[in-house]
């Protein structure tokens, strides 16, 4: 313990450890927060959310999480195989289906389970079965950006969860070029074998740079691999971009059905912390073996399933969502209007989505600068162990004008204090 003891304290004395809040109370975007290390209560105008939509304090939602209680009770104690799958679940599977338009979905409890749970399915093929051998190799191919729980789950596929030794056929991973389509193509070139099991893996909406996957690119690249599979997490996607929210492929006019057509097989992973008001994960495909092999992954069948009051809540919210696409209106809206306001005050903000990133100088701590922003009631997300340090702001759909005019004068006022901006060639 004593190493422990001595990289704490090292930590805390570099500076990477973050700034701790607890929150007590919300109303609308303004949060009455406590400073962990003071204890010092103030109330602030938030801009970390990712609460995109608005739908936490949605009165429909909260009342349909109530009902799921007091119907079901706060949890189901099983797993969805033995006695944990509930009606509430089989309405969330076909309404993320739906909107979707993939048929068939499983559910989880977070996305990092239903990554490690699609390795397993798709490199692994559940359990051994008598008499079938699956002796086909597996090749995939990630953005160098992808998100952790992405990168984790690939770097567990060459052995299937819970075996320490296995003996299934060699799983192997390649990184290409952050949204670089030749160098995906290349790398495909390059380490494709005959008879390989062929997939693709990225965000659809990048959590820390904010823009979008080349979507149709990677169709065209793969189409040249008869039966490869694309898969897109659509986390920062769904409820974010497309004209009704559907995410990446409403946003190219297109249906997964088009990468079918083509021969590629599309899956999506959908989870419900961003636009949802909830917590959960769902992977959909249009094949239907894919569901039972997900379903008896160790990260599913181990542990229980998606709690009713959470289930309840994803789904009344991804109604609303379908049903009233007036709110991903107001966020692109709301979303082109604080990125105009950006750029008219020269800074720097990258991508284009609702996740907005704006670089900083890298020998400025992005931490001195939120905190700078805190006193003038704004709170925003710094961050600072990557390579290009930035605050990271998140617009829903709640935002107003006037809030949105609040942070950029509190971000000008704040820059005049602590640096110049970085400005773009």
């Amino acid at each position: 313990m004593q190493v422990v003891k001595e990289y704490v304290r090292r930590w805390y004395e570099s500076g990477l450890d973050p700034d701790e809040y607890i929150c007590h109370k919300r109303q609308g975007n303004f949060v009455e927060i406590e400073e962990a290390e003071t204890g010092k209560r103030r109330t602030v105008l938030t801009f970390c959310t990712n609460d995109v939509l608005g739908l936490t304090q949605e009165e429909s939602v909260k009342q349909a999480a109530i009902e799921a209680i007091l119907q079901y009770g706060t949890s189901n104690s099983s797993t969805s195989v033995l006695s944990g799958r509930i009606d509430l679940h089989r309405q969330l599977e076909n309404e993320i289906s739906a909107f979707k338009h993939l048929p068939n979905t499983q559910l989880f409890l977070n996305a990092w389970m239903a990554m490690q749970a699609l390795m397993d399915a798709f490199c692994h093929l559940a359990i051994p079965i008598p008499g079938f051998q699956n002796n086909r190799e597996t090749l995939i191919l990630t953005d160098v950006l992808n998100h952790g729980c992405i990168v984790t789950a690939l770097a567990n596929a060459g052995t299937r969860s819970g075996k320490m030794f296995g003996h299934s056929p060699r799983v192997r991973v390649r990184a290409y070029r952050h949204c670089d389509v030749e160098d995906l193509a290349r790398k495909l070139k390059r380490y494709a074998q005959p008879d390989n099991r062929i997939m693709v893996v990225s965000d659809a909406v990048f959590s820390m740079d904010g823009d979008i996957a080349p979507l149709p690119q990677m169709i065209d690249v793969l189409e040249n691999y008869p039966d490869s599979t694309l898969l897109m997490d659509e986390a920062h996607a769904s409820g974010a971009i497309g004209a009704t929210g559907r995410g990446i492929y409403e946003y190219f006019d297109l249906k997964p059905q088009d990468a079918i057509a083509r021969g590629v097989n599309p899956l999506i992973m959908t989870t419900f912390s961003k636009f949802a008001a909830s917590a959960g994960a769902a992977i959909s495909s249009h094949v239907p073996e894919l569901i039972p092999l997900l379903n008896v992954s160790p990260t599913s069948i181990g542990t229980i399933s998606l709690p009713a009051p959470t289930a309840a809540a994803a789904l009344e919210s991804i109604r609303l969502v379908a049903n009233e696409p007036e709110r991903v209106e107001r966020l692109q809206e709301n979303t082109k209007y604080l990125r105009s306001r950006l750029a008219a005050n020269d800074f720097v903000a990258i991508g284009e989505t609702n996740v907005v990133p704006v670089l900083l100088p890298p020998e400025l701590n992005p931490k001195e600068y939120a905190r700078e922003l805190m006193d003038f009631g704004i709170w925003v997300s710094p961050i600072w162990f990557i390579a290009k340090p930035r605050i990271r702001i998140t617009v829903n759909a709640l935002h107003t004008k006037e809030e949105m005019d609040r942070l950029v004068t509190g971000m000008v006022k704040s820059r005049d204090l602590v640096y110049q901006p970085t400005i773009s060639a």
